[in-house]
């Protein structure tokens, strides 16, 4: 699938993807690309966002395609069931974490129970092996779980601008990717 033919649906994180971060980036530079911005970045509400989201979806004019960063990444699985049939395209998923894990921030407690079940369109998961809020073993049983392709990026932390990652053009090659196979 080409940029052109698709909405690119960015949906970042726990306190929203500040200036720097890759996802903001790809937001101006890809012509279909927009940020879903949600109402409370700081202190998410699991119903709020998922509601935004299948808005956001409903609402598109073209095929959808999700770039979904750490907790957006546990909206999109909660919320794929709901979504409309056949208007996602694909989903490239970067960092979720682990709602089981020590490291996980009480603001996202709404958004444990994450599911493990196959999601309705192809996924990319990318993860890092040093990330505080992932770790390998438990991406692999997300991957499995949601029938996704997984991609670890080496030691990269949480893939955000507090672990170097700005511009991230190796997960720009990925997102390309995932487009090519959809």
């Amino acid at each position: 699938m080409r940029l052109a033919d698709a909405e690119i649906l960015i949906l970042p994180g726990l306190g929203n993807s500040g200036p720097g971060h890759w996802q903001r980036r790809w937001a101006e530079r890809f012509s279909t690309g927009r940020i879903v911005e949600q109402d409370e970045w700081d202190d998410p509400d699991l119903r709020d966002w998922t509601a935004t989201l299948i808005e956001a979806v409903e609402l598109a004019s073209r095929p959808v395609v999700l770039v979904a960063h750490s907790l957006a990444v546990s909206a999109v699985v909660h919320a794929a069931p709901r979504l409309p049939p056949g208007r996602v395209r694909g989903a490239f998923l970067v960092s979720p974490p682990d709602h089981e894990g020590a490291a996980i921030p009480r603001q996202a407690a709404s958004f444990g129970n994450v599911p493990l079940d196959p999601l309705p369109f192809p996924s990319l998961l990318v993860a890092s092996t040093n990330d505080e809020l992932l770790s390998p073993g438990r991406a692999a049983d997300m991957a499995a779980g949601w029938g996704s392709e997984l991609h670890f990026a080496g030691e990269a932390g949480h893939i955000n601008v507090a672990s170097g990652h700005g511009p991230w053009p190796e997960g720009l090659l990925m997102f390309t990717r995932l487009m090519q196979r959809i």
